[in-house]
């Protein structure tokens, strides 16, 4: 078959053969969430003509991971195909300028992404690598945000998001391309995936559909097909760029660490938390102030539950002060706030900044209880907390500044998650170690954690014989802190204890 003859087949279900497929790096919020990372505005990178396999044939068509590969991901998309060239227009104007609306799969091969990442030729611009199709919906007829990308993975639904969940809308991504190249007929954006997407294994069905179930019609683009099967992997060393794995290309692949199979929390192990569980925050103050960390302290924040303990890893979500046009932008819709208490894994602790400001709440009943059906191990703001006594009778710590009837909106913005911030006169890095009881709550560097809790525990045992001594009615005087005699007898009992 020729080169022309090729194309036209794999492009029979477009309008016509497109000059160029320009894909979206990130888009939506929910997938924003899950990578812990926003831009601030958007970035692209292309894909080529080969790598396109519209089909009208319900069957869809067979997609390749190479032999000894391992992470080949799927991306459930809204492909836009431009229906009159744009050139420097306005938003406002940008969605007359889109023909036809299509289903789009963008095949990733994350083995091959290390070398590439940014221009993602190789992980994503193979043969075959952008499925498009099967039918389409023409534009005219739809909203942007009435529009709807679902996928499923062996017939279970993994990915559903909607136009109206993006935060680069499409009216902004066809105006700001346009500002910069000239989006001519047949032109394809990919948009973008929603939070979902994941890893395909040899053998694997993925079927994507866009529609818009809420407008006239309710028209659809149908199923597109994609079956996964095993391809060659003759990759040459001494030309190019081998396949590589690891663990930060697994996460990105699958979406999480959790999703991947790894640690979520490398740093806290199991046996770590447990023994963290034992030990007072007190005790850990004093041992990082011995190694010259003083500013560890979370100020200000009591627990709404007297005797609860925390022990977790940091997530992190910032609030700025309140601003009417800010909160109108940010307030609304999947914010910064709900991502963050949507998002909390098990085991983790949502730390809010906001400032000291106790004069709104930060968080009420149902996002105490969405942390808490999702595992978190507590919540910790240097702010206020609304529906306070239903939150406290909801199994799951929280510590606050106390209690406030105001909304959100009345002090705050939720601005950003899953970043450095300040809560009570500390800072709070993302994966920190948390620990808090009725003493108050502290932040463990990782890198110290282990030394730390083995050095407090240690302490804590000295200091519940020094405790005894002193309750037998022994002066405090050479006992506390131990002279050498008193050192000498504690040893000594140690030591009669062990054998």
């Amino acid at each position: 078959m020729d080169t022309d003859a090729a194309t036209n087949k794999r492009t029979a279900a477009l309008p016509q053969v497109p000059g160029k497929i320009i894909a979206v790096h990130l888009s939506y919020e929910s997938r924003v969430a899950q990578r812990g990372r926003k831009p601030s505005s958007p970035s692209y990178f292309i894909k080529p003509l080969s790598s396109v396999a519209a089909s009208g044939d319900p069957a869809g068509a067979e997609v390749a991971r190479p032999a000894g590969t391992e992470l080949l991901a799927y991306e459930g998309e809204i492909a836009l195909i431009i229906g009159t060239p744009a050139q420097r227009v306005n938003p406002a104007d940008a969605w007359s300028h889109v023909g036809w609306v299509t289903a789009a799969n963008d095949w990733g091969l994350y083995d091959l992404r290390s070398n590439d990442k940014g221009s993602n030729l190789r992980n994503k611009g193979r043969d075959g690598y952008t499925p498009l199709g099967p039918g389409l919906i023409t534009a005219a007829e739809v909203s942007p945000e009435q529009l709807r990308v679902r996928t499923w993975h062996n017939g279970n639904l993994v990915q559903e998001d909607t136009g109206a969940g993006m935060f680069f809308p499409f009216a902004q991504l066809i105006a700001d391309l346009s500002q910069h190249v000239t989006l001519e007929t047949g032109d394809i954006i990919l948009t973008g995936t929603p939070a979902g997407s994941s890893v395909a294994e040899p053998g694997d069905v993925i079927e994507i559909e866009v529609d818009a179930p809420d407008a006239a019609g309710a028209p659809s683009t149908g199923r597109l097909v994609s079956t996964v099967v095993e391809g060659p992997g003759d990759f040459d060393a001494a030309i190019g760029s081998l396949p590589k794995v690891d663990d930060t290309q697994r996460e990105e692949a699958y979406g999480s660490r959790e999703a991947a199979g790894l640690d979520p929390h490398p740093a806290l192990t199991a046996e770590l938390r447990a023994k963290l569980a034992e030990i007072p925050v007190a005790g850990l103050s004093q041992q990082l102030r011995q190694r010259g960390l003083n500013n560890v302290t979370i100020d200000g924040v009591r627990s709404n539950r007297p005797g609860a303990k925390i022990v977790g890893t940091a997530k992190t979500l910032r609030f700025i002060a309140g601003r009417e046009d800010l909160f109108t932008s940010h307030g609304g819709g999947f914010n910064a706030q709900k991502r963050c208490f949507d998002t909390v894994g098990e085991g983790e602790v949502i730390v809010i900044e906001a400032r000291g400001e106790t004069g709104s709440g930060t968080l009420g009943d149902i996002l105490a209880l969405r942390a808490k059906t999702r595992g978190a191990a507590g919540i910790i703001t240097d702010g206020g907390v609304r529906d306070y006594a239903a939150v406290a009778d909801i199994d799951i710590p929280v510590f606050s500044q106390g209690a406030h009837p105001a909304v959100l909106g009345r002090r705050h913005v939720p601005w950003d998650t899953d970043l450095t911030i300040s809560c009570g006169g500390t800072v709070v890095q993302p994966g920190d170690i948390i620990v808090a009881d009725d003493d108050g709550a502290i932040v463990i560097p990782p890198a110290l954690a282990e030394e730390v809790a083995e050095a407090a525990a240690k302490k804590e045992t000295e200091d519940a014989w020094v405790f005894e001594q002193v309750a037998d009615g022994h002066p405090v005087d050479g006992l506390f802190p131990m002279n050498k005699d008193w050192r000498a007898k504690y040893e000594a009992d140690q030591q009669a204890g062990r054998s």
